[in-house]
């Protein structure tokens, strides 16, 4: 199968004012001031520490939308706030009960944690408390599983590894592959093993596997000699762009020069001051976003997103986010009654719409998606190259 590498829609601006249709008029909204609903939305995720790239961008990518959202005065409003977890498991707990604290009794939804190790320890706690939880982008099936209430904007590990492999052997670039990857993470073990799997039913030779226990690690030589020495033609890395670009620099180093292709974990680097572009050049890494896209949903969305941020562009991270926002909002316009619902009663009411086989959302990262009972949403990643600092076609 091969896998669409670049989806560049139109979707105009003017759909957020078709949007208003769908909530009915404010007289439809009994029993709340004004005829106005509002819905506060508790967001997690690393504002500071190594993982603040990652936080920030689904923070600012959310508040975009939130702001689109209430400048069309409809009858759902949504009330925004973002807590730092510094992407560590304890504190995104604690940040979540700072939420629940926040909304006081009003009706919450979760929007997050970012990444997948805070969010698989807070999507526990929303399941036994009853919050609809929706993440831009922890990715692990952990963060789902066994719970009925908890929902992803970006595709799942395992599905980024399995597209990984079918996009290696559509385009024919190697038959020898080698991974590295973080054994101490689930998000970069989900992926490295459902490549490993589809690579050789596909009939690719993974020729050897290499792990490390942390992104703390510096020295990555012992891998990049394991792959080089093994004959890997492409050597795939589900991983963070930290330890990324040292992997390649030391591959660099010592002579080896393979194909190197990475997950969404990758995607935004580009962004990061002071990021040696240069060390990631030649790069593949999938992404359901592309910031260069010229419809006119996204231009508007990348031209209030780089306001916000002081002239950052916007990567998938914020394009989930941004999406996120809007799913919960067109959710909420479709739930009768809703203006009477405290958070359980709203956790159950979005969950079965969800769920349902019939909702389903235009954003910046996909066109109808949908989500299945697993929690999974059902859209497809683009590949692209780095190429002089930029994303291009491969």
């Amino acid at each position: 199968m091969k896998m669409k590498k670049v989806i560049a829609l139109t979707l105009s601006c003017v759909m957020a004012v078709g949007l208003l249709s769908g909530c009915g008029s404010k007289d439809d909204n009994k029993g709340s001031a004004d005829g106005v609903v509002t819905i506060k939305v508790g967001g997690i995720g690393p504002l500071t520490g190594d993982l603040a790239q990652y936080g920030t961008a689904t923070d600012w990518g959310a508040q975009v939308a939130v702001d689109e959202i209430n400048a069309l005065n409809g009858p759902i409003k949504l009330e925004f706030k973002f807590e730092d977890d510094t992407g560590v498991t304890d504190t995104a707990v604690s940040a979540y009960n700072g939420l629940k604290d926040w909304a006081k009794g009003a009706p919450l939804v979760i929007y997050g944690c970012t990444t997948t190790d805070p969010c698989v320890a807070v999507s526990s706690e929303t399941y036994a408390d009853r919050y609809f939880q929706l993440t831009p982008s922890a990715s692990s099936p952990d963060v789902t599983a066994g719970k009925n209430n908890v929902f992803q904007m970006c595709f799942t590990d395992p599905g980024q590894g399995v597209a990984a492999a079918e996009y290696v052997k559509s385009a024919g670039i190697a038959t020898k592959v080698g991974v590295i990857y973080n054994n101490g993470s689930a998000y970069s073990t989900g992926m490295a093993e459902a490549f490993m799997a589809k690579a050789k039913e596909l009939g690719l030779e993974v020729v050897t596997a290499q792990t490390y226990p942390s992104d703390d690690t510096t020295d990555y030589n012992v891998q990049v000699n394991a792959c080089k020495d093994a004959g890997a033609e492409l050597v795939f890395l589900p991983i963070y762009y930290t330890p990324a670009s040292l992997i390649m620099t030391q591959a660099k180093q010592s002579g080896y020069n393979p194909i190197f292709f990475g997950g969404d974990g990758m995607d935004g680097m580009l962004a990061v001051e002071g990021f040696d572009a240069s060390s990631v050049e030649g790069l593949l890494l999938m992404t359901p976003y592309n910031a260069g896209a010229t419809d006119s949903r996204n231009t508007t969305f990348v031209e209030s997103y780089k306001k916000l941020s002081g002239g950052i562009i916007p990567n998938q991270f914020a394009a989930d986010g941004y999406d996120c926002m809007y799913a919960i909002y067109e959710a909420c316009c479709k739930i009768e009654g809703i203006a009477d619902m405290d958070s359980a009663a709203l956790c159950d009411a979005l969950s079965a719409l969800f769920t349902g086989g019939e909702f389903k959302v235009d954003g910046l990262t996909g066109t109808g998606m949908s989500w299945l009972t697993s929690g999974e949403v059902s859209k497809a990643p683009m590949v692209v190259k780095v190429q002089n600092g930029a994303y291009v076609d491969p």
